[in-house]
């Protein structure tokens, strides 16, 4: 299931700003992207979205900056004096001018810059609140799945229905299957002997071959599954895996009765259901 969700906050010198993504995936895969020196929030990030989420492929990004100077300047006496022997040298030998203190600040190693450390204390409340913008983050993203699913539960109640006016349009013509195989039977078998075949060696097989063909245990299942389907549908918890299974054994059913159609009408019908199968399969796939 798809959504967005961003979230900032700030705390001592740092700012930040936390995004989560979220694309469909068959189970939970978590990514959590964060910058150096800020290694503890990754086990964080990953409770934090077990806890929400129980599918989906999430990305979440973590930019941080300090708000003030992020670096301490430190004067580095050890190059400056090799580099003031190397001018007093060449200014006694007349080569070259007295250096000034601006141009010797800008020679490469005079000056370094170091990163600043946070104290212990400020870095756990910094680190804290930044796991607070990830939970509001990802409660953000969770309101966004919602949102979609909502929507979502109205296409999948629809083609719910459509499963189940195309079953029931699939019972009304396996009534037929009987009939056509019998005088299908009886056309063939007189090509074949080149005269009338018996009436009653006609029925017998018929008999035989409508059992085979017989749909009903298949239209019984198809309409179990329907009520599972709605069962679910109306279940205040994560189903997305179940009704993945559930769509399978849908296809399965429907593959059967195809299998099974002796008629034109039943195998247009049967056709028609494995293509609303697949479209309710497809739509599954975006189901916490």
């Amino acid at each position: 299931m798809t959504g967005f969700a961003r979230a900032e906050g700030a705390a001592g010198a740092w700012s930040w700003a936390v995004e989560a993504r979220s694309v469909n995936g068959r189970g939970l895969e978590v990514r959590f992207r964060w910058p150096p020196g800020f290694d503890s929030l990754e086990p964080v990030a990953r409770e934090a979205a077990q806890a929400r989420f129980q599918r989906g492929q999430l990305n979440i990004t973590l930019q941080a900056r300090r708000a003030e100077a992020a670096a301490a300047v430190r004067l580095n006496e050890a190059v400056l004096e090799r580099y003031l022997a190397i001018a007093a040298a060449l200014a006694s030998s007349g080569r070259a001018a007295p250096p000034s203190a601006d141009g010797l600040l800008a020679l490469r190693g005079v000056i370094e810059a170091g990163e600043v450390e946070d104290e212990p204390e400020a870095r756990a409340e910094v680190e804290g609140a930044m796991a607070r913008s990830i939970a509001d983050a990802l409660e953000g993203l969770r309101a966004s799945r919602l949102a979609e699913g909502a929507a979502l539960a109205r296409v999948l109640a629809g083609l719910i229905d459509r499963i189940e006016a195309l079953s029931t349009e699939a019972e009304a013509g396996a009534a037929a299957q009987g009939s056509a195989i019998r005088d299908r039977f009886a056309r063939r078998l007189g090509e074949l002997l080149g005269e009338v075949a018996p009436a009653e060696r006609i029925l017998q097989e018929a008999a035989v071959m409508a059992a085979k063909a017989d749909v009903r245990e298949e239209l019984d299942r198809l309409a179990s599954h329907v009520a599972a389907a709605r069962a679910l549908m109306a279940a205040d918890a994560a189903v997305g895996r179940r009704l993945d299974f559930l769509t399978q054994e849908f296809m399965r059913e429907a593959n059967t009765l195809c299998s099974k159609s002796a008629t034109v009408e039943l195998t247009r019908t049967g056709l028609a259901l494995k293509a609303a199968i697949d479209q309710f399969r497809e739509q599954v796939q975006n189901v916490e």
